[in-house]
């Protein structure tokens, strides 16, 4: 038990939202989120901000919002792994003693008018410049973006266990079932395994449906003691357990990287700090920039064993009246990308039993996963709308 609850949450709108600094839209996201709370901004003691690819927030956002007493100020970047850290630092600081109330905030602004969603993750030509050597050789080999590691992932998944294509595209077609009953998700006309399989290649073995959005937007989360959460103005969400675990790419022979992640470390760390097994869990929201982010994370977790991530997805279970609710506002793939703040906004959204038309049937202990880098970072948060029992 960490004694911490979320107890605001604030969302910007999604996608191509142009004409905003990242800053403007960080502030609009911790303003809605401590007034969701029912609190003010000088109620904050602690503000913890993250800003993607175009590093358009930090620090100085404080002075955006007019917080000038402030005990903890940071900017965070474990990547796609960082929602999960902010979260798990603001829990430590509560516990401490070092600050009540802290917002966690990622904002990003990535696309532009007139340019492609892949122009925003490509490699620029002053870093090529500086790939010379052997750090060139990805350069050299036409590795020049996440989309082609990734497929070079799923492909050693395929080879390795048999892991299919139409079991990646059962991922997609899951996500955007439940994408059907979010407002927010940029995405929501259903997609079949066979529109799939027509999408265009992105990076052989992933088609355009295997990769997620980019999007302009922020997120935000307010979080506190879990004794003062209860007089607030939402139902909380208990903070259980939280883990971490980090392992730098390692593409020698012989290696693991791309078939077992840190994911493997992470999630069981979370699960034994919250005194639970897999098996407690009713609701997934997991980093899915890919299709096979979802599979693999799901093995590493514990919900099948190495290899059988193609089975376990298959056959509609991750769907809506599946057996396992994932990523239930379409995720990453369909609803907005906002880093490891898109499972988190959801796992809030399902714990309060605000999902509407997508809410889960049973929403007991939410698991939040956060991968970064190319499956070298990973978070894992344990969510509960119930405070947990003393051991």
């Amino acid at each position: 038990m960490t004694g911490a609850a979320i107890v605001g949450l604030g969302l910007t709108a999604m996608g191509k939202v142009y004409d905003r600094t990242g800053t403007s839209l960080a502030a609009e996201a911790v303003r809605a989120a401590v007034a969701d709370a029912g609190l003010d901004l000088p109620d904050l003691d602690g503000l913890l901000v993250s800003s993607g690819v175009t590093q358009s927030a930090g620090i100085t956002l404080a002075g955006s919002l007019g917080l000038t007493d402030l005990a903890l100020l940071a900017q965070l970047n474990s990547f796609g792994a960082t929602a999960g850290v902010m979260v798990a630092q603001a829990a430590q600081a509560i516990a401490a003693g070092t600050a009540t109330t802290v917002a966690c905030v990622f904002a990003d602004n990535p696309l532009k008018p007139r340019s492609s969603a892949g122009a925003a993750y490509g490699t620029s030509r002053s870093v090529a410049n500086t790939l010379r050597g052997i750090p060139g050789w990805s350069l050299a080999s036409g590795a020049t973006n996440p989309n082609i590691f990734y497929a070079l992932c799923a492909r050693r998944h395929m080879q390795q266990f048999g892991t299919t294509s139409e079991q990646l595209a059962e991922v997609a077609v899951a996500q955007r079932a439940w994408a059907a009953g979010n407002p927010l998700a940029q995405m929501r006309e259903p997609i079949t395994v066979a529109d799939h399989q027509a999408s265009r290649w992105i990076a052989e073995p992933l088609h355009l449906l295997d990769c997620c959005l980019v999007s302009n937007g922020a997120v935000a989360v307010v979080v506190t003691a879990a004794d003062r959460a209860a007089d607030l103005a939402r139902p909380p969400v208990h903070l259980w357990g939280y883990g971490q675990a980090h392992a730098p790419r390692d593409m020698r022979a012989g290696s693991q990287w791309g078939v077992v992640t840190p994911a493997a470390r992470s999630g069981p760390a979370a699960l034994r700090m919250a005194g639970i097994g897999v098996d407690d869990v009713d609701v997934c929201e997991l980093y899915d920039c890919y299709t096979y982010t979802v599979l693999v994370t799901l093995e590493d977790y514990g919900f099948c064993a190495k290899g059988e991530g193609g089975e376990f997805v298959s056959g509609g279970r991750l769907a809506p009246g599946g057996d396992l609710a994932c990523n239930t506002g379409g995720g990453q793939l369909s609803s907005y990308y906002m880093w490891g703040f898109t499972p988190l906004s959801e796992a809030v959204i399902q714990a309060r039993g605000d999902g509407g038309a997508r809410q889960a049937p049973r929403n007991d202990v939410v698991l939040v996963s956060g991968n970064g880098g190319i499956l070298e970072h990973h978070s894992t948060l344990v969510l509960s709308p119930h405070a947990k029992a003393a051991s």
